[in-house]
């Protein structure tokens, strides 16, 4: 049996073909529901399937008896329309070791647009949670995926592959945490509702912030993020009164020009009874005069201060990637180890098999010559064969399951089946 994956991503693939080919979650069940149905030829050979789909990635992962791409490339074209011609050049192709160590890598974050990022994690766990749901993913593909799952979760734990900031409005987040005391008590202000604002906003709740004021040019547009995260909603003619009332003001507007000026931040202070502001401008053009940094107990961050921490953050996640692949390399040895095995469980099932036919015929005749024994002593003498099989296995099936992982398991396999008189393991 053979472990195939295709898929393209981010640095194979337009964001207009990835949406074309990505994946829902029902759209997930009705394809795997079809190849497990064996509805189209073209999956035929397929016995398991789980098929991960991100907004950054689509991929299809297979159990076959064949190494050949053309079904699955067959079966993606068909379940989201798009010619097999449109899919060739962005595909890429994995099979056996390289499909499992893909895997690895995916779930670990180092195939990921961001180094590291969590979420790929959790998405790799839904995928193969909705295989499990149809049918579609069996004993291979399930503990390919749980392996998969465990090195994510060792390389988030024993390395710091995703505890750094990774984006400048996570650092902004972080910064913001590390400058109060209370993240949940503290009254937070966004200037400006654009996408930078919108992702400062979701970092911020993450980290436990409730009390949000989205000040825009428009309240129109300050109504649509402040809805969506259960904050207040103001415009920039009331800027003045939200700088009296923040802790906290992040800023990120789109403007041409300064917003935030020191005699606006001076007369604010002098309103606060020396309660210290944080301000954070991530906005370019810059929304803060830099002079306000010198107004007392004003603490201002700048874009180009937040980037040099951004570099050092993506640099110390760097760092941490040969200990992620050592972690790698070791859950990916254990599962070859577990492929290997497999592939002798047939020969072993088969010793074990026939052996237990041999001694139930034995037993049969000997009993039938024996008829005044009692039901305890037949319960003693089936309980001695059964404990003699047993020994005489013990070793041979050690020796085998010892021997799978190594270039002489084939040869063991050979010359057991001889000597077992075992028909040979013709694959289905």
């Amino acid at each position: 049996m053979h472990i195939l994956s295709i898929g393209l991503n981010h640095t194979t693939a337009p964001i207009e073909l990835r949406e074309r080919l990505s994946f829902g979650e029902d759209q997930v069940r009705a394809a795997l529901a079809r190849m497990s149905c064996r509805h189209a030829n073209t999956t035929c050979n397929m016995k398991e399937m789980v098929i991960l789909s991100t907004c950054n990635r689509i991929e299809i992962y297979a159990a076959s008896n064949h190494k050949s791409f053309s079904g699955l490339e067959a079966f993606l074209s068909d379940a989201r329309g798009v010619p097999v011609d449109d899919l060739h050049p962005h595909l890429y192709r994995f099979v056996d070791v390289e499909a499992v160590r893909h895997l690895l890598d995916v779930a670990a974050g180092l195939d990921s647009l961001v180094l590291g990022e969590p979420q790929i994690l959790g998405q790799v766990t839904r995928a193969l949670e909705l295989a499990r749901g149809i049918g579609a993913s069996g004993p291979l593909l399930s503990r390919l995926f749980q392996a998969a799952i465990h090195a994510g979760k060792r390389a988030r734990t024993e390395t710091s592959i995703s505890r750094n900031p990774a984006s400048v409005s996570s650092l902004a987040a972080g910064l913001c945490e590390r400058s109060v005391h209370d993240i949940k008590k503290a009254q937070i202000v966004i200037l400006g509702a654009g996408e930078m604002a919108e992702l400062a906003v979701e970092a911020l709740r993450k980290r436990g912030a409730e009390k949000l004021i989205v000040v825009n040019r428009t309240l129109e547009r300050a109504h649509v993020l402040s809805n969506r995260w259960n904050a207040e909603a103001d415009t920039f003619e009331n800027l003045d009164k939200a700088l009296v009332r923040a802790d906290i003001l992040i800023a990120s507007t789109g403007a041409p020009h300064t917003l935030i000026d020191t005699k606006m931040v001076d007369s604010a202070m002098q309103q606060r009874s020396e309660r210290p502001l944080v301000l954070v401008d991530i906005a370019l053009p810059r929304d803060i005069d830099p002079d306000v940094a010198k107004v007392p107990n004003v603490r201002l961050h700048d874009i180009d201060n937040l980037n040099a921490h951004l570099e050092q953050s993506l640099n110390e996640r760097a760092s941490e990637v040969p200990h992620v692949e050592a972690i790698l390399d070791e859950e990916e040895g254990k599962f070859l180890d577990f492929l290997a095995s497999l592939e002798m469980l047939p020969l072993i099932t088969d010793m074990h098999r026939k052996a237990e036919s041999i001694r139930q015929a034995e037993l049969d005749k000997t009993l039938r010559r024996l008829p005044d024994l009692s039901a305890a002593e037949r319960a003693r003498i089936e309980a001695l064969t059964q404990a003699l099989v047993k020994k005489l296995l013990d070793a041979p099936t050690n020796r085998l399951k010892a021997e799978a992982n190594t270039p002489a398991a084939p040869e063991y396999a050979q010359v057991a089946r001889t000597l077992f008189g075992l028909s040979p393991n013709v694959e289905g």
